[in-house]
């Protein structure tokens, strides 16, 4: 499948252009920006949840995320994730098993990925860093599930963020241990040779059990009270609020 926003950005990447094409990148950015402030203005307080695409139902991590999700959405959080299948369908899922907001922020491949089917409302990114942008505005907490280089991207992207003072710090909480065993080695590591600090240790949470990472959540919210939604949609943009609306934008 051809995507148009795919050949958009490999021509962008492909060195300078004509002033007028980078004009319109730009723009086109700027409408994806505003396409997701649409839709996700109204979420309410949000945590996402990332991992692989490629997880059947009967794998331990789908249970997993999908436990999580429905302990979070007990809570009044809105759970969000990239909208896919595997770890994403999975969280979305426990969402809905108790009855809670579940929301995507899908990333438009030319080869992948379909909206899972448990989704209150889902907005189509066509770029990368705008979905990364978009989730972390949002969110109050990211949960990593096991996954690939995209799943790895949006943590040390943000790790990254947090570390360096560019956001406010949130929790970061690492689901796998025996997963990520080689992963944390090496941060562990770098460490050990002064590239990173060890105060930088204290900025990820590593863990198996549900009930410690959801409680993590809580004791770190515990100044802030989940604030309840009070924004107010303004018609004119086509604006509303995610329970009075459905499907994708």
């Amino acid at each position: 499948m051809k995507n148009k926003f795919s050949a958009e950005e490999k021509s962008f990447l492909s060195g300078p252009r004509a002033r007028w094409k980078e004009l319109k990148y730009t723009l086109g950015v700027v409408i994806q920006f505003i396409r997701g402030f649409r839709v996700l203005h109204f979420a309410g307080p949000c945590i996402t949840v990332f991992g692989s695409a490629r997880f059947p139902e009967d794998h331990i991590y789908y249970k997993q995320a999908r436990e999580i999700s429905a302990e979070l959405a007990k809570l009044g959080f809105t759970i969000m994730t990239g909208g896919g299948p595997g770890i994403m369908e999975a969280a979305n899922r426990g969402a809905k098993d108790v009855d809670g907001r579940s929301l995507g922020c899908n990333i438009v491949l030319p080869h992948e990925q379909s909206a899972n089917p448990y989704l209150d409302k889902y907005v189509n990114i066509e770029y990368f860093f705008v979905r990364k942008e978009l989730l972390r505005k949002y969110s109050k907490a990211f949960i990593v599930f096991p996954g690939g280089f995209g799943t790895l991207d949006e943590f040390f992207e943000t790790i990254t963020l947090i570390q360096t003072k560019k956001t406010e710090p949130f929790p970061l909480i690492i689901i796998g241990v025996e997963f990520h065993k080689h992963l944390i080695a090496h941060i562990e590591h770098m460490v050990e040779i002064g590239t990173i600090s060890p105060s930088d240790l204290n900025l990820i949470l590593l863990t198996d059990r549900i009930d410690d990472a959801v409680e993590y959540i809580k004791e770190y919210m515990s100044d802030e009270p989940i604030p309840s939604e009070n924004r107010r949609p303004m018609w004119l943009l086509g604006e509303k609020h995610l329970d009075d609306s459905a499907g994708s934008e």
